[in-house]
């Protein structure tokens, strides 16, 4: 959701300032919408679920995160989000910088994930490479720790682990043992809370 507000921001040509987050936010709409079993985030009605994923978006989206109004828009839209999709049977699974420890505190479960710096660019260059957009791998290491350090030392609603979170590093799991640690881990923390 940030990122699409990145992109609205990066398409009007507007300053990522407080007051131009307030026009901007009072006329767009913000959606995420389950599509043949994938979540696709919407800008206005427009699926732009790829277009958010581009090294200006991200670069951006860091900017705009640490506005205020930005900040209370996005954490009141993804507790409605998240009651929308509970209350339709189950619960939710959310990512981002500060869930576990601003949007959702009380989740029953947290995980904080991370990885190397030079295997999280690895891994974007190629997500990059991918969607047909060629980019220089020191550069996309240069961008992740940028937003990494201007994440973590935002006043507001700052990128850090939860107390109560499971860590768990990535570096040289795959997508599937990242799953299924996961989801030991849920399973783990579910049962000792019904004990």
């Amino acid at each position: 959701m940030y990122r699409a507000l990145a992109l609205a921001f990066l398409r009007s040509g507007l300053e990522p300032t407080p007051e131009n987050a307030r026009k901007l936010l009072a006329r767009l709409r913000l959606d995420v919408a389950h599509r043949n079993g994938v979540m696709r985030v919407f800008l206005d009605g427009e699926d732009v679920s790829d277009r958010i994923r581009t090294p200006e978006v991200s670069a951006m989206a860091s900017r705009i995160s640490a506005l205020e109004p930005v900040r209370r828009k996005m954490v009141e839209a993804q507790r409605r989000i998240a009651r929308d999709f509970t209350a339709k049977g189950g619960g939710v699974v959310v990512e981002g910088r500060d869930i576990g420890t601003v949007v959702f505190p009380d989740a029953e479960v947290k995980v904080f994930m991370v990885a190397d710096p030079m295997e999280r660019a690895r891994r974007r260059q190629a997500e990059l490479k991918a969607r047909g957009q060629e980019v220089d791998l020191d550069n996309v290491l240069a961008e992740i720790e940028r937003r990494d350090r201007q994440d973590a030392g935002r006043a507001l609603a700052p990128l850090r682990k939860a107390e109560d979170a499971i860590e768990i590093d990535t570096t040289n799991l795959t997508p599937d043992e990242q799953v299924a640690f996961i989801f030991n881990k849920v399973r783990e923390r579910i049962r000792t809370s019904e004990v």
